[in-house]
């Protein structure tokens, strides 16, 4: 779609705030008013109208994005939504360890073991590591305590925690930058362990690079936004 409006403005709807183009309410891609629960994330959202040049390009509006599908898709179905996240409890990825090489192995504990311990202390957990890809169960009352933290988030903060959790692949890690115990550069720093050695010791190559900024981008976008329904 070719950029028609000029004017991109941010005004109360009721307790949430709505981006208006021209004075017309933004609608998602079902038709209903884009509007969400902070200020400042819908002046951040409106940015991203003011930054379309000709035409509009979704990569570069993950807020809006973000917005979108929590609108359309989280809220409808909050609990099913919320499940499907806490299912990464049964399997995260901080706890699936290799056996070698060994530079690898001591990058890992470096950053994961930090994560766990952070999990432990928080929620009164343990978590169960093994080496190579079996899976291997983790105890009943972590499971169900890390999903009881998922299943009390709002639309908005699920559908932030989202991306997080599906790029980074731990949902420790992502309930880590919830509740700001890392910064979210610092938690993309531990998920992306193995891609960043791999590229390391095999040597530059392009699309492997690309393909690893645009999942840090991503990462980075559902992080800030979290930050911003904060604000």
């Amino acid at each position: 779609m070719k950029r028609f409006w000029k004017d991109v403005s941010v005004e109360p709807e009721g307790e949430e705030w709505g981006v208006r183009l021209d004075g017309r309410p933004v609608k998602t891609p079902a038709r209903a008013a884009l509007s969400v629960p902070a200020k400042r994330l819908a002046e951040a959202i409106a940015d991203e109208w003011r930054g379309v040049e000709e035409k509009i390009d979704p990569r570069a509006m993950p807020l809006t994005g973000l917005a979108n599908a929590t609108i359309d898709r989280v809220a409808p179905d909050r609990d099913a939504f919320a499940k499907g996240l806490a299912n990464y409890a049964e399997a995260d990825l901080a706890c699936y360890r290799p056996e070698g090489p060994r530079g690898l192995i001591e990058r890992q504990i470096e950053h994961w073991d930090e994560l766990l311990g952070w999990a432990r202390r928080r929620y009164d957990v343990d978590f169960v590591t093994t080496s190579g890809l079996m899976h291997v169960v983790q105890p009943p009352a972590t499971v169900e305590r890390l999903s009881h933290a998922i299943a009390a988030l709002d639309p908005f903060r699920l559908a932030g925690l989202s991306p997080l959790v599906t790029i980074g692949g731990s949902l420790v890690a992502a309930l880590g930058v919830l509740e700001k115990a890392l910064t979210p550069e610092n938690a993309w720093e531990a998920v992306s362990v193995d891609d960043r050695w791999q590229l390391e010791q095999w040597g530059a190559d392009a699309e492997a690079e690309a393909a690893l900024e645009n999942r840090r981008r991503d990462f980075l976008a559902a992080a800030r936004f979290l930050e911003l329904l904060d604000q």
